[in-house]
């Protein structure tokens, strides 16, 4: 199936000819007299991926729900800018603490953990942007760029900050900050993904869920971080950080890369 296989906004497209060739014909008229769906809108209502290609569309299928209405899609919006609010307050907080901890410890690691919450931040706040006009809609498009060239200064720091690492940069004290901060953000961070994720697919917000996405990729980073300080503390093992966090790097490429083309509709 072709990319067109639903337009900006969710909506279907009648096209006269498919990818695989086959020409449109309407099926049978419904029970009460409308025009039955023709061939390529019953590939639509059957798509595979269940979801517009363009990002801003709702997911497709037997099993999604009819469109918000109005009075839905505002609490939907609010709920995103409270989660987009208690994400930049989180990441602001632990940016703070990470690059402090991390100077002080001389841990690579750490202040590039810290330096990916200012990254989240800056996805955040387009979201928050895009939320705070009348027609979030409209401004979809530019957030998506925006957590887009997040994701891959991100990408381009940790996989900077890991090779240096890996040839022999300083290595990293103890420290007993970090290691508790990437273990309260392995907790609270795939909640706060989960429910923005969640508020976004219901209401069609490709940028929303882009956002949850890197929200998500941060309970990834704490993962790493907190395994890598572990093994550093307790075995000596100084590369382990760096070398779990080129994988976070090539998952943050991807993420930017869908961001890019506005594939996070589901």
């Amino acid at each position: 199936m072709s990319d067109d296989c639903c337009a900006p906004g969710g909506a279907q497209v009648a096209a006269s000819t498919d990818s695989a060739g086959r020409t449109d014909s309407a099926g049978p008229a419904g029970a009460d007299g409308s025009p039955g769906l023709t061939t390529r809108q019953a590939d639509v209502a059957t798509c595979d991926d269940g979801c517009c290609s363009t990002g801003t569309g709702s997911p497709r299928g037997p099993a999604a729900s009819a469109p918000p209405d109005d009075a839905r899609r505002a609490v939907l919006s609010r709920r995103v800018r409270l989660f987009v609010a208690a994400t930049i307050t989180y990441n602001v907080i632990e940016a703070v603490i990470a690059i402090t901890a991390g100077a002080i410890a001389s841990s690579a690691a750490l202040i590039g953990f810290g330096l990916d919450s200012t990254v989240e931040v800056a996805s955040a706040a387009a979201v928050a942007w895009q939320f705070a006009g009348r027609d979030p809609q409209r401004r979809e498009r530019l957030a998506l760029k925006v957590i887009a060239v997040s994701f891959f200064a991100l990408a381009a720091y940790v996989t900077f900050e890991s090779v240096t690492a890996l040839l022999g940069g300083e290595e990293a004290d103890h420290s007993t900050v970090g290691i508790t901060l990437a273990a309260v953000s392995l907790a609270i961070m795939p909640v706060l993904s989960y429910a923005q994720r969640r508020a976004g697919r219901e209401l069609g917000s490709a940028s929303a869920v882009a956002d949850s996405k890197q929200t998500l990729l941060c309970t990834y980073l704490s993962a790493v971080v907190l395994v890598g300080l572990l093994l550093n503390s307790l075995f000596g093992w100084a590369w382990a950080d760096p070398a779990a966090a080129l994988v976070i790097a090539a998952l943050a490429v991807k993420e930017g890369r869908d961001a890019w083309r506005g594939d996070h509709c589901c």
